[in-house]
């Protein structure tokens, strides 16, 4: 445990002395910085692919679902994604030194609110291992430093794209140590690494409960949660339901293992006996399980296996659908058992599609929208460091601009 503790206490301190020199670049050397990470990631494909590979067969050998290791796969689509991810952070704008604020005082001192940088940013996540460099890349950008712990799933993928990144850095004169990896699959390095208040300014875990829990429970810094998403649609009456039959199965059947897709939906008993038949055949074509309560069952004609809880977040090819009888219960249904992540209505009256706006608690609220559109990539941030379920300091798909601070100047 000492050994541990000193290896992550020695890497984080490291971390926080590559913050200064990195907090001290130009515009153009980070942007340099990035270019050179996507020409790393382009020249060294190969040992990434093989790395990958690895975990693949890990995650085989050790039975992970086929939705956990889709989450897992870097294939060559996936890779050119990546890799265009990074051009676009590199092109877009840099928040650093914007003024947010400007002002004269009675006293003839004249006051500036700029961003800044955050620091040092601890981000604890799993499985998917491109998170490592749209994390990587938007701390960067912003001249925070990265610390990252990915998912033991992901191990020998993680250390192959972070060498291309600190390789980058060594190319455009900063230290390696402004991106690092804690580099063990241990569960004790998480505690460990929530300790490290001294180094880390900002811990944001990505995961499930489990993580989000343990973070939460030992963090010393402030927390950012990217929490699970159960994210719903609500097929109101006035629905156009061949529309709400394609948002359903976009939203749960392009990638069913990551936390934008739906996993409850709901619909309006008025249009029941209409539409749910129609979209459970087109569920169960798509090879998804399909969950209910009895008044679904009922509007099928066929007995439904009922969720074991509204509140589950299922990654996979399942989903739970439920009856209500109008939008003041979808919304109460949503609020209670939703994660604040993202939800959407599919109607063709305005008026409903305003009060669902209003009266929905979540990071992301939708109108006649896939859920899978919740994505900072989609927002046009370039990419994201994840999509917060929080309230402050930032909530949904964050961006360049959730991960600064700011100062006053005067």
């Amino acid at each position: 445990m000492s050994d541990l503790k000193n290896t992550i206490s020695e890497l984080c301190q490291k971390a926080k002395e590559a913050s200064h020199a990195l907090s001290l670049a130009t515009s153009e050397t980070k942007t340099l910085f990035l270019g050179k990470i996507a020409e790393g990631l382009e020249t060294s494909k190969s040992e990434i692919f093989s790395a990958n590979r690895r975990d693949l067969e890990n995650g085989r050998s050790q039975g992970l679902s086929q939705a956990m290791l889709d989450r897992l796969e870097i294939n060559e689509t996936r890779m050119a994604k990546m890799i265009q991810g990074v051009r676009d952070v590199a092109d877009l704008p840099d928040p650093v030194g914007q003024s947010l604020k400007d002002w004269d005082l009675y006293n003839g001192i004249h006051m500036q609110k700029i961003r800044v940088p955050i620091g040092v940013i601890g981000i604890i996540y799993e499985s998917r291992p491109n998170v490592t460099v749209d994390a990587g890349v938007l701390c960067l950008k912003t001249g925070n430093v990265p610390v990252l712990r990915g998912g033991k799933e992901a191990f020998q993928s993680n250390q192959a794209l972070i060498a291309v990144m600190q390789d980058a850095a060594e190319q455009v004169g900063l230290p390696r140590a402004v991106v690092s990896f804690i580099p063990t699959t241990d569960r004790e390095a998480i505690p460990i690494f929530c300790s490290m208040d001294q180094a880390i300014d900002l811990m944001i875990p990505r995961g499930g409960y489990g993580l989000i829990e343990t973070v939460v429970e030992h963090a010393r810094m402030p927390v950012i949660k990217h929490f699970h998403g159960v994210c719903h649609v609500y097929v109101h009456e006035h629905a156009d339901l061949a529309m709400a039959e394609s948002i359903v199965l976009n939203a749960k059947c392009q990638r069913p293992g990551v936390c934008n897709a739906l996993e409850t939906l709901l619909v309006d008993s008025r249009i029941a006996k209409a539409f749910v038949p129609q979209i459970v055949k087109a569920l169960k074509e798509k090879g998804v399980e399909v969950l209910g309560d009895s008044r679904t069952s009922e509007a099928l004609e066929e007995t439904l296996n009922e969720p074991e809880s509204w509140y589950m977040e299922y990654l996979d090819r399942i989903l739970a659908i439920r009856q209500v009888d109008d939008i003041k219960e979808a919304v109460q249904h949503i609020n209670h058992y939703g994660s604040r992540h993202t939800d959407t209505i599919v109607t063709e009256d305005e008026s409903v599609a305003e009060q669902f706006f209003s009266a929905v608690d979540s990071a992301s609220v939708f109108w006649n929208v896939s859920t899978r559109f919740s994505d900072g990539a989609q927002f046009g941030f370039g990419a994201e460091i994840g999509i917060s379920t929080d309230k402050i300091h930032a909530r949904g798909p964050m961006g360049l601009e959730e991960l600064t601070s700011y100062k006053y100047v005067g």
